[in-house]
């Protein structure tokens, strides 16, 4: 049991955090907001993790582990519709939540918010409650059009972020770079935002022998190189592609794991590059998986690579090493922190086809790892399982509450 329960409300307003994984509007937000609530149930709180309705099917109410539940509220449409267009349902939102709240008799300690959308109605939530509320971006605007893939970011995402790193209470951070972010492109309090990573199951990425994965997956001898995310141009997929066609070490294959029908025109695109590139025999597009059954995946991967322009964190990275399996990853996120340079893979400076394909084809020249090697890759991210990491934000969680109740000298 907790040394002092507490009462925690999280907010996923967009994405609701048990959708398909690798589709538009669920990646590595919904794994976060599913496993740190589970894990701080088992630490003996109370959270209830409210996300709008986004299908008629949906239940009100999903048991998510001990003493934590997601709760559907309606905000416009009962269906999914485009992020920005749930802006305007935010005060909806937030009134479903108080009328929840007073049906049920509820008291919170404090808000816990995801993504700027969600964060717009913490600040309420706030206001009306007289508890903290603290914020985790996930993602910055700012950043994502610095990098200048994809479609800009709009306006208002920019402003209302730009306004809620001022005035939110306090921030989480994943890595001290999203921190530097936060300050350099919005003028936010360095004072006021804590940096805690994020972590990985245990129990559900370990490593389970890399020709029993590649038999039950229907993988020849051939070397296999993995992609897990959204199909999406910030992801770097298409350099990805070009850097398997330098690779030196030709008998191996690039699975990639992600996207929807809402991802179609994106795959048409890396299909069309793919033949121009004379590799698209050698290129394999699994669509969405399980998360259940991603392990199977990394265990059969010889490399898994993170090509990303931007990455929040790369919860990949940590999923991969979990099952044993090296990574080469761009300069995002936590990577150095999460990768031991050339013993659990590599971090390039870019995504540069070249690099890519240099870092690749060493980790593939090397011996396939034997069940030892994987278990050592694997111990060296042990303390990213997700009980450490509830543990350090409970403690958080009651360092802000003390802060806030604490009398204005």
């Amino acid at each position: 049991m907790a040394e002092k329960q507490l009462r925690i409300a999280m907010l996923s307003v967009h994405s609701c955090p048990v959708g398909t994984l690798g589709t538009r509007d669920t990646g590595g937000m919904s794994v976060y907001i599913v496993e740190l609530a589970s894990a701080l149930g088992k630490l003996g709180h109370l959270v209830d993790v409210y996300t709008r309705v986004h299908d008629p099917r949906d239940r009100q109410i999903y048991a998510l582990g001990k003493d934590v539940q997601l709760i559907h509220l309606k905000a416009g449409e009962d269906e999914q519709i485009h992020k920005l267009a749930v802006y305007s349902y935010l005060p909806d939102f937030a009134c479903g939540i108080e009328a929840f709240r007073k049906e049920n008799n509820l008291q919170y300690d404090l808000v816990f918010s995801h993504y700027w959308l969600s964060a717009w109605v913490g600040e309420y939530l706030q206001q009306w409650w007289h508890i903290p509320h603290i914020t985790m971006f996930h993602t910055l605007g700012a950043v994502k059009n610095v990098t200048g893939i994809g479609e800009d970011e709009p306006e208002l995402r920019i402003e209302t972020e730009k306004e809620l790193a001022r005035s939110c209470y306090h921030i989480i951070a994943p890595t001290e770079k999203e921190k530097d972010a936060l300050v350099l492109h919005y003028g936010s309090a360095p004072e006021k935002i804590s940096i805690i990573p994020c972590g990985v199951n245990l129990e559900v990425f370990k490593p389970m022998g890399k020709e029993k994965a590649k038999r039950e997956l229907g993988f020849g001898d051939e070397k296999i190189i993995l992609f897990v995310g959204r199909i999406e141009p910030v992801k770097g997929i298409e350099q990805l592609l070009r850097a398997i066609s330098y690779l030196q070490n030709r008998h191996s294959r690039l699975v990639i794991i992600g996207g929807d029908d809402n991802s179609q025109h994106e795959t048409e695109k890396l299909l069309k590059l793919a033949r121009e590139l004379h590799i698209e025999d050698a290129v394999t597009f699994a669509g969405s998986v399980k998360q259940d059954n991603l392990p199977c995946y990394y265990s059969a991967a010889d490399v898994c690579v993170i090509s990303s322009y931007y990455e929040s964190f790369g919860l990949v990275a940590l999923e991969s090493l979990a099952c044993g399996t090296p990574v080469v990853a761009t300069d995002v996120g936590g990577s150095k922190s999460i990768i031991r340079e050339g013993e659990t893979g590599y971090v390039v400076a870019d995504n540069e086809p070249h690099h890519l394909a240099e870092k690749i084809d060493l980790l593939l020249s090397k011996q396939s790892p034997d069940i030892n090697s994987a278990l050592s890759i694997r111990a060296s991210i042990s303390k990213y399982n997700w009980s450490n990491i509830a543990e350090t934000m409970a403690g958080e969680f009651q360092a802000v509450m003390d802060s806030f109740m604490a009398p204005v000298s």
